[in-house]
């Protein structure tokens, strides 16, 4: 009786090497496809986080200077320095580690529905504030200090403050101890500025110069609209290389354009705000 070998089939070393090589090239191209689509992911999700940032803080600048100067009908008027409807005070110091931004204030009247009381209405008036303070996030690519800290970064965050007067005491209330839920002390609105510039425009256009404040009144009640120029910068580097890129600012002042030669994306966000009140308010 003859016995029957079963012919067995297998690979060899050499068609296995080729096999695991094949395979990790495949693998490479995969992993390279899924690191460019996932870096280029990233870029488009911070620029619209900063566009986004951006649109949102623009929008309250441009509904609160649009209030300026509003007052209702049957409000009392109050004169004085402190009723001013709008205030810019322009930056000095555009570099080094003083630099400061500029910052307004604005003063306008609101009408609150009382039922039952008496008077039923009531006129209450309120002052916004914005303005810059150094930004207290930790920059971790830097060198620790002598205190073991990372120093913050050289950016700038946008805090706002709105305040409402007191007719008894003739001043502005403290925000944080008068128990008005309409009003608050200094918060946090946005991070991670380079500058933000307001500047005074009249009836013809033109930028006011200088600009008008408390020592200087006489154009104080000539501001139409207002130009705002805020700079955002990513939080992270953005580009591969660093190079320098510009940033330009509506100003008169060389030093306030930026050069800088890094790996950030910066977006420059340009509007104009109607300050539709002012001609009223005097």
């Amino acid at each position: 009786m003859k016995k029957k070998f079963i012919k067995i089939s297998g690979i060899t070393l050499l068609e296995m090497l080729i096999g695991i090589v094949i395979s990790s090239i495949m693998m490479g191209a995969l992993y390279t496809s899924y690191t460019v689509v996932n870096g280029s992911y990233t870029q488009v999700a911070d620029k619209e986080t900063i566009s986004r940032t951006g649109r949102d803080i623009v929008g309250m600048l441009l509904r609160d200077i649009r209030m300026a100067g509003y007052f209702d009908v049957e409000s009392i008027k109050i004169a004085g320095n402190e009723m001013h409807p709008l205030l810019i005070s322009k930056s000095t110091n555009f570099s080094g580690g003083s630099r400061i931004c500029d910052k307004i204030r604005v003063v306008y009247g609101d009408i609150v529905y009382n039922k039952g009381s008496t008077p039923e209405y009531d006129y209450p008036i309120y002052r916004i504030d914005y303005r810059c303070k150094k930004s207290t996030i930790p920059n971790r690519k830097a060198q620790k200090n002598a205190a073991g800290t990372f120093p913050t970064k050289d950016l700038f965050a946008i805090y706002k403050e709105k305040k409402s007067w007191n007719r008894s005491t003739g001043s502005w209330n403290d925000p944080t101890t008068d128990n008005d839920p309409k009003t608050y002390g200094h918060e946090l609105i946005i991070d991670h500025v380079e500058d933000l510039i307001f500047n005074p425009i009249d009836a013809n256009g033109e930028i006011i110069t200088p600009t008008p404040d408390l020592t200087n009144q006489s154009r104080l009640y000539d501001i139409k609209s207002v130009d705002i120029l805020i700079i955002l910068r990513s939080p992270d580097p953005f580009y591969k290389k660093a190079k320098p890129r510009a940033a330009y600012a509506f100003s008169n002042k060389p030093l306030r354009n930026k050069k800088l030669n890094d790996k950030f994306l910066r977006e420059t966000i340009v509007v104009t705000a109607n300050a539709r009140n002012i001609g009223i308010a005097k």
